[in-house]
């Protein structure tokens, strides 16, 4: 980000963020406006956040999209989005002992038991309940939905 530039907070309805975000790429491009980054992070509910040097770019691209409802007074800095920008291992908030459904992949619908998180490899083994013989299998942290954590007792 070059000094001239500025973050915008851009406040759109709820769960339109991706749709609002695409859409003001296509208008800035469309109109030539100096928008340099759009960003639409999934942690920030209600708000997508434009890098552009042009206050005046912001407000002219959020008249033509609907859903975007307004720019939110004040600025913000790159080291404020900062940690947006990093992306976080796909294995946060898995622990050993816990139980967890896989989401895709052959095993998909079939619940398990958390035998080992790989955080370097994003992967997790994995015992499943229903299987005769407990075999343990590797998958990636992205395929399951955590159910419940170890240290959580039902």
């Amino acid at each position: 980000m070059s000094e001239d530039t500025t973050i915008f907070v851009v406040k759109t309805t709820a769960n339109q963020e991706r749709t609002v975000a695409g859409l003001l790429a296509q208008v800035a491009r469309k109109d030539q406006l100096d928008i340099r980054a759009i960003l639409s992070p999934d942690e920030l509910k209600g708000y997508v956040l434009l890098e552009s040097p042009d206050s005046g770019a912001v407000e002219q691209v959020i008249e033509k999209v609907p859903h975007a409802r307004t720019v939110v007074k004040g600025k913000s800095s790159i080291d404020e989005i900062m940690h947006f920008l990093t992306p976080k291992p796909t294995v946060t908030g898995i622990t050993e002992g816990g139980i967890i459904e896989i989401t895709s992949g052959p095993f998909k619908g079939e619940k398990a038991r958390v035998k080992r998180v790989d955080e370097g490899h994003e992967e997790i083994t994995v015992e499943l309940f229903d299987a005769v013989v407990p075999i343990p299998i590797t998958i990636r942290g992205d395929t399951v939905r955590v159910l419940r954590k170890e240290d959580e007792k039902s």
